[in-house]
């Protein structure tokens, strides 16, 4: 009997050869450019097996950065109540992932981004496309504002996470998570919201 040529059929390793190449082609070429149809040819894969497996390229991007929770269902949370508030909520939800069980995920990726630049690059574009991009776009502000904001935000909750979850630097490693919402909220509010240096 003829051994059958083509591309892969789905099998166990399937789903782990297409989760490679999308680290690959996401870390190289950002979530924008990065293709569905790309990503299945660099697996040997139809595109169709992708969508099997993952859904959308949204829900691939989550599986491949194997982070604990989806975004698109925390940002409308953040967004929820009036707008002089995004900042108090992001922080807060934010705190609430890094803070549970789940949280581990995000912390390894995080210690992982700080020695590899291949990880810090799908990490810059899981921050920038999946929550700050989605926040920043419903808020009522200048759209070539929206790097810098985002940027801004970024090295806040970045380092919120650094100093909380990896270096654990005191008391902000044990602060009540209210206490930093409290202290943290109002400046990413500033950086979401308010006037920018000109």
């Amino acid at each position: 009997m003829a051994r059958r040529t083509g591309r892969r059929p789905g099998n166990p390793d399937t789903r782990e050869a297409i989760l490679d190449a999308a680290r690959t082609a996401f870390a190289e070429r950002g979530f924008d450019v990065a293709s569905i149809r790309a990503i299945a040819s660099a697996a040997g894969v139809d595109p169709a097996l992708v969508h099997h497996y993952f859904g959308s390229k949204d829900q691939l991007f989550l599986a491949a950065m194997n982070f604990p929770v989806d975004p698109g269902q925390l940002v409308p949370t953040v967004l929820a109540g009036d707008e002089d508030g995004v900042g108090e909520r992001l922080v807060r939800n934010f705190l609430g992932v890094w803070d549970s069980p789940a949280g581990s995920a995000a912390q390894a990726l995080l210690r992982s981004a700080v020695s590899n630049e291949w990880t810090a690059r799908l990490l810059r574009e899981f921050v920038t496309t999946q929550v700050l991009r989605r926040v920043l776009e419903q808020l009522d502000v200048d759209r070539d504002e929206l790097p810098l904001r985002g940027s801004l935000v970024a090295t806040q909750m970045i380092g919120l996470a650094l100093m909380r979850h990896v270096v654990r630097m005191e008391p902000v490693a044990s602060a009540d998570p209210e206490t930093l919402v409290a202290a943290i909220g109002p400046t990413i509010q500033r950086y979401l919201t308010g006037p920018l240096p000109t």
